[in-house]
């Protein structure tokens, strides 16, 4: 392929990116009448205490995704070094490839566009530990608050419930371990008869020892609570009468059945509502007002964060061995 041929090819993908994700941005934000529940319920509410209460949750959303920014940029330090800002726009430009992939599997073409091309292929490696990192949190969690959901509205049968439990325990053990001895993976991997070639791309795994599995770790509780609260903060503002503790225990178990089902980013909004109506019940009576919060997040933490970094993918290089 010519150059010239190369350069047309690349403005073609970049733009075909971006009107996949805003054809399906568009079209999930004109169907969502959650949005415009959300719109009524606030319009209820003092204007003062809308606007200090969702402008911090969009400071939270950025506080997020810079979490996650430093935690990519500490990730890929061995790969290639970058500065906190290109990681921001790895990041944000992964979340436009996400929006309209399965599983957000497009998050991890955008992010390793970003790294020099012969690394990239280890970088889809680097961010998997990351990604498996968050979804320990999410499962640990998850699980532990399912424990207290069990005890707490279905103590009927406590055999039943304390063997649940010891699963519960069981898996949460197995996650933590497999997660900081991530190595494993590599013996595993190596094992293999028809991957053996590829070991130089996944041989990465095993760089990252027990300090730095915990450091990653770490970035991964932080998003974790920020995220947790931004749902805390919009569920009070819609419902201020419900307790702290019950309202995060049912947002961690919204966050861990959401991770364990397959879904398009754009249709986990449906996921993340049903989840929602089924748990909440418990603490609420108020459906359409939990359904409407969760619609809100899902806007400011996952569509907004996604048309910013739109302006990313222009900068993409798919062709360029030295970028």
């Amino acid at each position: 392929m010519t150059a010239a041929a190369k350069k047309i090819f690349s403005y073609l993908l970049k733009l075909a990116i971006l009107v996949l994700a805003f054809v399906f941005i568009y079209h999930r934000i004109n169907n969502n009448k959650n949005l415009k529940q959300f719109e009524d319920l606030i319009s209820r509410i003092s204007h003062n205490q809308v606007v200090i209460t969702m402008s911090f949750v969009v400071l939270l959303m950025v506080v997020n995704w810079v979490l996650e920014s430093l935690k990519w940029k500490y990730l890929t330090r061995e790969l290639s070094a970058m500065t906190t800002w290109q990681a921001i726009e790895a990041v944000f430009c992964g979340l436009t490839w996400a929006i309209f992939t399965p599983n957000r599997i497009g998050e991890y073409g955008g992010r390793v566009m970003f790294l020099p091309n012969r690394k990239r292929i280890h970088g889809v490696f680097a961010m998997a530990v990351g990604s498996f990192g968050q979804n320990v949190i999410t499962n640990v969690l998850g699980l532990l608050a399912l424990m207290w959901f069990g005890f707490t509205y279905h103590p009927i049968n406590i055999w039943l419930i304390v063997g649940g439990s010891l699963i519960a325990i069981g898996v949460i053990a197995l996650f933590l371990i497999f997660y900081f001895n991530i190595g494993w993976l590599v013996t595993l991997l190596n094992r293999i008869q028809f991957l053996k070639k590829y070991h130089r791309f996944f041989d990465i795994l095993g760089r990252y020892k027990m300090a730095q599995l915990l450091n990653v770790m770490w970035f991964c509780l932080a998003r974790f609570f920020v995220f947790s609260f931004q749902y805390y903060l919009v569920i009070h503002l819609l419902m201020p009468e419900l307790p702290i503790f019950p309202v995060m225990m049912m947002v961690f178990i919204l966050f861990f059945i959401q991770s364990a089902l397959p879904s398009l980013d754009l249709l986990d909004i449906g996921v993340r509502n049903f989840t929602a109506s089924i748990f909440f019940i418990y603490i609420t009576d108020q459906k359409i007002a939990v359904m409407a919060a969760v619609s809100s997040i899902w806007l400011i933490n996952l569509i907004i964060p996604a048309i910013l970094g739109s302006v990313f993918v222009l900068k993409l290089r798919f062709f360029d061995r030295n970028s």
